[in-house]
């Protein structure tokens, strides 16, 4: 009976007692809590006494690689640097290179927040390398599209530029924005309200100096009266034009702010600018036509290139080269923002 009692014993302690004591003494945390990208983490679970407008973050966030269909997990810092140099050119100013970085950064947070279990669009990852979100080149892609002494000459100002600004990030009324940016406003920044149908208080049209320089600044799209009438024919083929009657049967609508076309009648159909910068492949919405019947000839001029909510590469460049630092580059171009510092989950 002592042998049984000494087994039943052991066998207790075997199967429920020592099984125990490990479980209070160690903290199990579930293989997909570990692994998963833990981006923010709540006041309640770390730091009662985070300050108000800033959020823990452990660094690291998720991209899809659109050019190998895989997944990156990657520091935030270097997914950055990596932006920057894809979206705007290492010739630029320092100072408009950090109001790069900050935006940048900014988007990433605001996109892995937003689509937590990853984009409609790339269901693997909130972000993706594509322009779809933002650019994003590595060091060894960007030399081999790059002269040879780009990454001697300019590499190192990017690198400067994120690390100066290093865990900083957009906030509006204390919470992280979607800072969109674009390349030349031609003058003035549009609101996000005429062009993607959703209003954003920090996302409001503002004058934007200094980009005449820009390469794109005015550009002209130049084709024959029939070429123009065909491609506007395979897109409305109920519309009726001729070019006897192209000047009665084009008219404008309605113009934004900024002096972008917001809509536009073609034969009595009312359609947005943003279909016919798509049509005729356009710099951007603010354009004008022209027709001359004696050369058969039409001229779409353009200001500006792209959808023009949020900064101005150009224009912050300018600003940069005009004595303005990048807050103050991002605080103009997205109304009442602040520069807030990213809590590090260590």
């Amino acid at each position: 009976m002592k042998k049984i009692g000494i087994y039943t014993i052991g066998i207790l302690l075997i199967v429920i007692i020592i099984p125990s004591i490990i479980v209070m003494t160690f903290n199990f945390t579930p293989k997909e809590n570990r692994e998963r990208n833990k981006f923010f983490t709540s006041r309640e679970e770390d730091d009662n006494e985070v300050e108000e407008g800033k959020e823990l973050f452990d660094g690291y966030i998720k991209v899809y690689d659109t050019r190998n269909q895989q997944v990156i997990h990657m520091e935030l810092e270097e997914y950055v640097k990596g932006v920057v140099a894809a979206e705007m050119p290492g010739e630029f100013h320092i100072e408009a290179l950090k109001a790069q970085a900050v935006a940048s950064r900014t988007y990433a947070i605001s996109r892995t927040l937003n689509y937590k279990e990853g984009h409609p669009d790339h269901i693997e990852a909130p972000l993706c390398t594509g322009i779809h979100c933002q650019a994003y080149l590595t060091l060894d892609e960007l030399k081999t599209i790059h002269a040879k002494d780009w990454e001697e000459k300019y590499w190192p100002k990017i690198e400067e530029a994120v690390n100066s600004t290093k865990g900083q990030a957009l906030y509006y009324d204390g919470e992280i924005i979607e800072p969109l940016y674009h390349s030349t406003s031609g003058g003035m920044t549009e609101d996000a309200l005429d062009v993607f149908a959703i209003d954003r208080p920090y996302l409001k049209s503002v004058e934007s100096p200094y980009e005449e320089d820009a390469p794109k600044f005015r550009s002209v799209v130049t084709m024959t009266g029939d070429e123009f009438i065909n491609k506007i024919l395979r897109k409305y083929p109920s519309a009726n034009i001729t070019k006897d009657n192209l000047g009665e049967k084009i008219k404008l609508v309605e113009k934004t702010k900024s002096g972008r076309i917001k809509k536009i009648a073609i034969d009595g159909t009312v359609v947005n600018g943003r279909e016919i910068r798509e049509l005729f492949d356009l710099n951007s919405t603010n354009f004008k036509i022209t027709y001359n019947p004696k050369s058969n000839i039409v001229d779409i001029e353009t200001i500006g290139y792209g959808h023009g909510v949020g900064m101005s590469q150009w224009g912050a460049n300018g600003m940069a080269k005009n004595g303005k630092d990048y807050e103050e580059i991002l605080k103009h171009y997205y109304t009442g923002v602040q520069v807030k510092q990213l809590t590090m989950d260590n």
